[in-house]
């Protein structure tokens, strides 16, 4: 009787003792009195999951998108297909990519982190406060009639300032406008290549060499005219220059 009487005590006591311990953790997330702190795991979780947004984040809201779509054009243009290779493309887009960013960067750090490090900024403020200038970069190159689009489809209010758009209105707007600027600069591209196609084309149809792809005779004619006229600097000199107009 006196066990039975004691764990019936002990079940008692465990209401009690469960209010003054540490806090439930439910599903990775640490529930407290005010049912705001997150749990270690639930953190690394969420850091996780940015991180596998973050090459999608690079490839559509920075200066990325407009160059490896030009240098994809560019190789098709060539017809040497798979030279340079996707790794090649892809690293000097990179790199390209850091050069123009990296004043943008740093001013969301100085804007963002510094002071939310420093206590003056709540994470929301400092979020905010960061975004700012990757707004003002994206605001440069994205079309009045791209933003104008994804306001009526978010059924959002129109902005009474540019500085009033959401990201979220204006990150598709500025990815449809990059997407169209990088398909004019490869159509410009393709022009004098497709000329050399249709010239060596006429010539080996006019002197009977049916049974001879053209762009067998043709590839090596427009790799010398690349060449020659030094295209891979003319090409990112003047796509590099188009970030800074």
């Amino acid at each position: 009787m006196r066990a039975l009487r004691g764990l019936a005590v002990l079940l008692a006591a465990v209401p009690a003792m469960a209010a003054v311990s540490e806090p439930l953790s439910v599903a990775g997330i640490a529930v407290g009195k005010d049912g705001s702190s997150l749990s270690v795991p639930m953190q690394v979780v969420i850091l996780l999951t940015l991180l596998t947004l973050l090459p999608a984040a690079v490839m559509s809201i920075t200066p990325f998108l407009r160059i490896v779509v030009v240098l994809h054009f560019l190789r098709q243009a060539l017809g040497t297909q798979s030279t340079p290779s996707n790794q090649v493309l892809l690293g000097l887009a990179l790199f390209l990519t850091i050069v123009i960013i990296q004043p943008v960067v740093v001013d969301m750090y100085h804007q963002g982190w510094e002071p939310m490090e420093a206590g003056r900024l709540t994470p929301q403020q400092a979020m905010d406060e960061g975004a700012k200038p990757l707004r003002n970069f994206m605001l440069r190159f994205a079309r009045e009639k791209d933003i104008r689009l994804f306001v009526e489809i978010a059924h959002s209010p129109p902005p009474r300032t540019p500085a009033d758009l959401d990201l979220k209105v204006l990150i598709p707007a500025y990815i449809l406008s990059e997407l169209k600027t990088g398909f004019q600069i490869g159509a410009v591209l393709f022009l004098p290549f497709l000329v050399i196609d249709l010239v060596v084309a006429s010539v080996t149809l006019s002197v009977g060499m049916v049974q001879l792809p053209p762009v067998m005779i043709s590839a090596p004619f427009k790799i010398i005219l690349f060449v020659l006229v030094d295209g891979w600097n003319l090409v990112v000199g003047s796509l590099m220059k188009s970030f800074y107009q």
